[in-house]
């Protein structure tokens, strides 16, 4: 959600679509300036979840921030912007900011995922005693993005100092788009088979549940709404109905729409919530 209008704005929009949870970013995410954030912000946000019935808040860093970059000033820029936005968080009390991994440029995949385990050590020290973690959310492979192979988030989760201060974001719309399909049940057992050999299921904290403009294996990054898309209503029903992901909050990201004029968000959410079976049929 939106925070044009305030942190308390986008808390009242989740709700009003019928949420339960909520996504945002805790700052202008195409500008690397922020806004001075103030205890009256961090209250007023809490109170309104709690007078909402909001839970699970998360945050996402901006898009500007590029972990692997080869380019000095531009890593040096990321590691600052990002352990900016963990502080925010944790002044607010979100637990924690989701990012994507980084894009490697003119360089190679080897050194990008170097720098950004340097990135997050660099990070860690500059957030030492906080709460908030970053959760590594798995990519779509566009261009040079890392994160695209499960592999490549394990690597980073056993190579850094301090692993423990990371989890992870799954992405449908990524994992399919990577390459990892998720619509048959043997499909979908083999994709989440090989995220929990490659990081732990223990350490997805978050899900994206977004449908994709484009097939299996196009490594391009365009979220749909749900059942419109390449990834089969299946998947989905699949992934409501583990038990393993019975407790990890699940957000949206599909595009902010109107049909019929009602919004998409409430759309989205009633077709979710169509595919969960009662308790006794989850796997």
């Amino acid at each position: 959600m939106s925070i044009a209008g305030g942190y308390v704005r986008a808390v009242e929009l989740a709700h009003d679509s019928g949420c339960e949870c909520v996504q945002l970013f805790t700052k202008n995410n195409n500008q690397w300036r922020a806004k001075d954030l103030t205890g009256e912000d961090a209250e007023k946000f809490q109170s309104a979840l709690a007078r909402l019935g909001i839970g699970h808040p998360i945050a996402h860093d901006s898009y500007l921030i590029n972990l692997a970059s080869p380019d000095e000033a531009l890593w040096t820029k990321s590691v600052d912007a990002l352990a900016m936005e963990l502080l925010r968080a944790e002044k607010l009390g979100i637990p924690y900011v989701v990012a994507h991994p980084g894009a490697y440029t003119d360089s190679s995949e080897s050194q990008g995922i170097e720098r950004i385990i340097g990135a997050l050590d660099a990070i860690h020290r500059q957030t030492a005693g906080i709460q908030s973690r970053v959760l590594l959310e798995n990519t779509a492979g566009q261009g040079t993005c890392l994160g695209w192979r499960f592999e490549h988030l394990g690597d980073i989760l056993r190579r850094v100092a301090e692993p423990e201060r990371l989890g992870v974001c799954l992405d449908t719309c990524h994992a399919l788009a990577a390459g990892y399909p998720l619509e048959t049940r043997g499909q979908y057992e083999a994709t989440i088979a090989a995220l929990d050999q490659a990081v732990g299921l223990e350490r997805v904290k978050a899900i994206h549940l977004n449908d994709s403009k484009q097939p299996l294996g196009s490594r391009v990054d365009r979220h749909e709404h749900i059942g419109r898309g390449k990834l089969g209503i299946e998947s989905f029903r699949h992934l409501l109905n583990d038990r393993r992901f019975r407790d990890t909050p699940m957000y949206l990201e599909t595009p902010k729409e109107q049909e019929a004029g009602e919004e998409m968000d409430i759309v989205n959410l009633r077709v979710l919530r169509g595919l969960i079976a009662a308790p006794s049929a989850a796997f």
